[in-house]
């Protein structure tokens, strides 16, 4: 990271954003990051961790709590401090530098566009199990036509629509607690393992543990959206932090609670990846059809999923415009408030993402994928990466106490603004960051993170060597 002054037009890049209404309560923007961070990997992925590192994938969890809690530390500050659209690349430009914020802009524009591709071929296979004669591209389109239209609706219908996707993935989650301490406290007889769940705690060791916080983190992926709302919060200042603390502290639970539970409900070794966890507990209930309930879960999960990286992309494409790193067209805002030119072409993004989920060789595909991920880790690193020069920043333009020709320009807004445990806070988180990104090398199917990732940055670094 550079720690050198910013550049001239980087000081305004807070203003060329301007435009954007206001419209996201501090309730909205909570669930908006609660959904974007809760997705179909809690429900049908958590079973890859858990082979990893058996009972012991809870620590796993803690641990990627932790790094995600230092990180909306991180991130709450910066984004109070500049209320963006471009949120974590606008940062990185104004505290690292152009190359900073031109790389974590584009590769988290990227990054999304691949992840909508796939949840919308998915969402068009959840809906298969109720009608298998539909071909798949009729809900497919549909689904595609219908987020769009929220997305080019003023910001507040983005934020409803997202609001009750969101409720949906957070009632299943409840549920499933609520049904699992049932059972485990007799209120409900099943026949399940319960402490004798966690016995053999740790069966591989701590490498275990190591190679699924990689997985883990994917999980956790997503607390970040809520940063980028700050362009169009109602009084940003206090909504975001605020939003993000409540966040952390959910997801926490959700995860944390959900698989100790499940630990201690379905035997670890009996969790295979053909049927979710959560059918498994819905069923021993007795809940009707719990295959389909949960598959309409999952759809809503996907379909939530592909709302919000909608509105992710459209904000990110036009912060990019704004700040002078995509055609100028893309920053033009429409009637509504809403950037209708950015939202269509990271439409026709998705559209091309899709196609290529279906058409691209295997190998090609699982290449972009493992560039999806990679753009999710490698933002979280530069988000603690820019929080450390931020808080040098901040140091540096502190009055010296005690002197009395201390000038009152460049003081401190806040107390809070600068503190050494925030400084040692995002030097762990980069670190631990760093070191998840690393350890993807060593996880079955997780390589080409980094084989896809690294070129993507050389790449980048071309477009922005040639864009100067």
């Amino acid at each position: 990271m550079t720690g050198g002054p910013p550049d001239p037009a980087a000081r305004d890049l807070v203003a060329a954003e301007a435009g954007l209404k206001r419209e996201l309560s501090q309730r909205q923007l909570t669930m908006i990051a609660i959904g974007g961070a809760i997705g179909t990997g809690l429900f049908l992925g958590s079973t890859i961790a858990i082979r990893l590192a058996g009972p012991s994938v809870i620590l796993a969890y803690a641990a990627g709590a932790v790094i995600t809690f230092l990180m909306t530390l991180a991130l709450g500050q910066m984004a109070a401090k500049h209320s963006t659209a471009g949120s974590f690349g606008v940062h990185a430009e104004i505290y690292q530098g152009s190359w900073a914020g031109f790389t974590v802009r584009w590769t988290y524009w990227f990054a999304q566009v691949i992840a909508i591709g796939g949840e919308v071929v998915a969402s068009g296979i959840y809906v298969r199990l109720w009608l298998p004669g539909v071909p798949l591209w009729i809900p497919v389109v549909l689904f595609s036509l219908a987020l769009v239209v929220v997305n080019a609706m003023h910001v507040g219908a983005f934020g409803t629509f997202e609001y009750w996707f969101a409720m949906i993935k957070v009632v299943a989650i409840v549920l499933f607690i609520l049904f699992g301490i049932a059972i485990l406290t007799g209120l409900h007889h099943a026949d399940v393992p319960g402490a004798a769940g966690y016995a053999d705690f740790a069966p591989h060791g701590l490498r275990g543990i190591w190679l699924a916080l990689p997985v883990v983190m994917f999980s956790y992926l997503g607390t970040e959206i809520v940063a980028v709302t700050a362009g169009e919060a109602r009084d940003p200042e206090r909504a975001i932090p605020r939003a993000m603390r409540a966040t952390v502290g959910r997801l926490i639970l959700f995860y944390v609670v959900s698989m100790a539970l499940l630990l201690a409900l379905v035997p670890w070794r009996e969790i295979g990846s053909d049927r979710s966890p959560f059918v498994r507990v819905f069923e021993m209930v007795g809940i009707p059809a719990a295959a389909s309930v949960m598959n309409f879960v999952v759809l809503t999960a996907a379909l939530s999923s592909i709302n919000t990286n909608l509105y992710l992309t459209s904000r990110m494409l036009f912060s990019l415009a704004r700040g002078g790193h995509a055609p100028a067209r893309f920053g033009r805002l429409g009637v509504r408030g809403t950037p209708l030119a950015a939202l269509l072409a990271s439409t026709a993004g998705m559209g091309v993402a899709a196609i290529a989920a279906k058409l691209i060789p295997g190998n090609a595909f699982v290449f972009l994928f493992g560039l999806a991920i990679f753009g999710g880790l490698y933002v979280w690193a530069q988000i603690f990466a820019t929080h450390l020069v931020f808080q040098t920043r901040r140091r540096a333009a502190a009055p010296t106490r005690g002197r009395a020709d201390t000038p009152t320009r460049g003081r401190l807004d806040a107390p809070a603004d600068y503190a050494p445990w925030r400084v040692a806070a995002s030097a762990a988180g980069l670190a631990l960051m760093l070191f998840v990104i690393v350890t993807t090398w060593w996880v079955p199917d997780l390589r080409v993170t980094l084989e896809s990732g690294i070129p993507w940055l050389l790449l980048l670094t071309i477009a922005w060597r040639f864009r100067r």
